[in-house]
C-alpha cells in the first residue's frame, strides 16, 4: 500500500511539475491543477490496466501470465496464482486419494454400489456388476430398483430399515449352481447410501453340509443301535433256543462291527483333514502296496460271494515298478476303498480291472474299472460327498458307509493328485488316481 501511495503521489507531482512549467511557457490559466488532473488519471489508468489483466487471468485459469502489472495488482496476482496453485495440489491429492479408495474397493471380494439420495447408481465395482447384472458405464444414474427387481431386495429398500441384511438370489444362479447373496444398505452422508453385497453361497453350502452331516451319523448310528437294543431286549425277556441265541447275537456283532467301521472312517477323515500333507521324505514300493490290495479284494469278494459260489473275475494289471512317496496307510485306504467299492457294487462273475501305468510325464495312473450296474451322470459331481448314496438300500445291503469317497477325494488331494470318476449306465464304471511326476520314483 505504501509502493501504490508513493506512485500516486509521484504522478501528481509529476503532472503537477508539468502542468506549471506549461503554465510558465505557454501562459496556460490554471496549468497546476490540469497538470495534477492528468497525473491521476494517467496513474488511474495504469492501475486499472493492472487490474484488468489480473482479473483477466483470474476468470480463465490457466491462461498466459500477465505481463506489466506492478504495485498491488502484482501482489494480488502472485498472492492469487499462490492459491490456485495450493487448490490444484490439494484437489490433485484429493482425487489421488479418492482413486486409491476406488481401487481398493474396485479389488474387493464384496461388491460395492454409491447410491445418491433417490437410489441412483453413482459407481459400483467389478464384483457388483457380477452379482447384479449390472454395468459401470451403462448403468450410472440408473435407479438400483428399476435393475435389481428381485421382490425381497426391492420391500428391504423401500422399507428405509437397513439395521438388518437382505438374503437374495445372485443373477447368475441357476437350478444346478444357486447363488445367494448377502446384500445391506449402509446410510451415510446427505441421504446417500452404502450397497453391499457378499456371496454367502459357499457358507450356506457349507452349512447345508453340516446339517445333513449331523443327521446322517445319527441316522447311521441310530439304525444299528436300535437293532442291538432291539436284540438284547429280546435275550433278555425270551426263553431262546441256543441257536437263536447264536443267531441274534451274530447280528449284534455284524451290527456292532458296522457302528465300529463307521466310527473308524470318521476317524480317519478327521485326522486327513486336521494334520499336514505328507511330505517327498517316504517312499513306498508299489509292488507292496498293489500285493496288500489284491490280497485284502480277493478276501473281501469271497466272503460277499460266498453264497453264489461265483467269486468276481479280479484282473490285477501292473505294469511298472516304481515307489510312490506319501503316506502307507493313507495310500492303501484309498485304494483299498476304490477297490473295495467295485466289489461291492459288481455282481458275482463279473470282471473288475486293478491297472497301474506311467505316463509320457513321468506320473503314475491307478485305475479301477469295473464292469457293473453303471453310474447315473446326476450323480457323478456328488459321489464324494459324505454319505451320498446313489442307491442307499443297495449301500445298506453292501455294508458301506457312505465316507469311502469322501476318504478317497481328501487322500488325493493330500498327495497333490486327481480323482477322475467315469461311468456309463449298464456297462460299469471306472475310478482313476493321477499321481504327478515329482511323487513317482522309478526302481532300478
Amino acid at each position: 500500500m505504501l509502493l501504490r501511495a508513493l506512485i500516486f503521489l509521484l504522478c501528481l507531482i509529476v503532472g503537477g511539475l508539468t502542468g506549471w512549467w506549461a503554465n510558465k511557457q505557454f501562459l496556460f490559466d490554471d496549468g497546476l491543477g490540469v497538470g495534477v488532473a492528468l497525473g491521476g488519471v494517467i496513474w488511474f489508468l495504469m492501475d486499472a490496466v493492472g487490474a484488468v489483466r489480473v482479473l483477466a487471468y483470474l476468470r480463465v485459469i490457466g491462461s498466459n501470465e500477465p505481463r506489466g502489472i506492478w504495485g498491488i495488482w502484482n501482489e494480488v496476482f502472485s498472492r492469487s496464482r499462490r492459491l490456485l496453485r495450493d487448490r490444484d495440489r490439494l484437489l490433485a491429492e484429493s482425487q489421488r486419494r479418492l482413486q486409491d479408495f476406488l481401487s481398493a474397493f474396485q479389488v474387493s471380494p464384496n461388491g460395492v454400489v454409491l447410491l445418491d439420495s433417490q437410489s441412483r447408481i453413482e459407481w459400483c465395482n467389478q464384483t457388483a456388476t457380477h452379482h447384479f447384472g449390472i454395468m459401470a458405464q451403462r448403468d450410472l444414474a440408473q435407479v438400483i430398483g428399476n435393475l435389481v427387481r428381485d421382490p425381497g431386495f426391492i420391500a428391504y429398500l423401500s422399507s428405509r430399515d437397513y439395521q438388518r441384511s437382505v438374503t437374495m438370489p445372485g443373477r447368475e444362479t441357476s437350478s444346478s449352481r444357486p447363488v445367494l447373496l448377502s446384500v445391506q444398505l449402509h446410510p451415510y452422508g446427505d441421504g446417500r447410501t452404502l450397497l453391499l453385497s457378499r456371496d454367502i453361497t459357499a457358507l450356506e453350502q457349507a452349512d447345508a453340509m453340516r446339517r445333513d452331516f449331523v443327521a446322517n451319523v445319527s441316522h447311521e448310528i441310530r439304525t444299528p443301535l436300535t437293532v442291538l437294543a432291539g436284540f438284547i431286549e429280546t435275550l433278555q425277556t425270551l426263553e431262546l433256543a441256543d441257536s437263536e441265541r447264536q443267531h441274534y447275537l451274530g447280528l449284534m456283532a455284524q451290527q456292532s462291527t458296522r457302528m465300529q467301521t463307521l466310527v473308524n472312517d470318521l476317524l480317519t477323515l478327521s485326522r486327513l483333514e486336521g494334520s499336514p500333507a505328507p511330505d517327498l521324505s517316504c517312499w513306498i514300493s508299489l509292488t507292496q502296496l498293489i500285493a496288500q490290495i489284491r490280497q485284502d479284494a480277493m478276501s473281501l469278494s469271497t466272503m460277499i460271494t460266498a453264497e453264489q459260489r461265483s467269486p468276481h473275475k479280479l484282473i490285477f494289471d501292473e505294469s511298472c515298478d516304481v515307489e510312490l512317496a506319501g503316506n502307507l496307510s493313507e495310500l492303501l485306504s484309498a485304494m483299498s476303498n476304490l477297490v473295495s467299492n467295485a466289489i461291492r457294487y459288481t455282481p458275482a462273475g463279473q470282471v473288475i480291472t486293478v491297472s497301474t501305468s506311467l505316463t509320457s510325464g513321468g506320473g503314475l495312473v491307478f485305475s479301477v474299472t469295473d464292469t457293473g450296474p453303471g453310474i447315473a451322470p446326476e450323480h457323478l459331481g456328488r459321489l464324494t460327498e459324505r454319505f451320498y448314496r446313489v442307491d442307499r438300500s443297495r449301500s445298506r445291503e453292501t455294508g458301506g458307509t457312505g465316507l469311502g469317497l469322501a476318504i478317497v477325494k481328501h487322500v488325493t488331494q493330500r498327495h497333490a493328485a486327481t480323482l477322475t470318476l467315469e461311468s456309463t449306465l449298464g456297462k460299469g464304471s471306472m475310478f482313476r488316481i493321477d499321481f504327478p511326476q515329482e511323487r513317482v520314483r522309478v526302481v532300478n
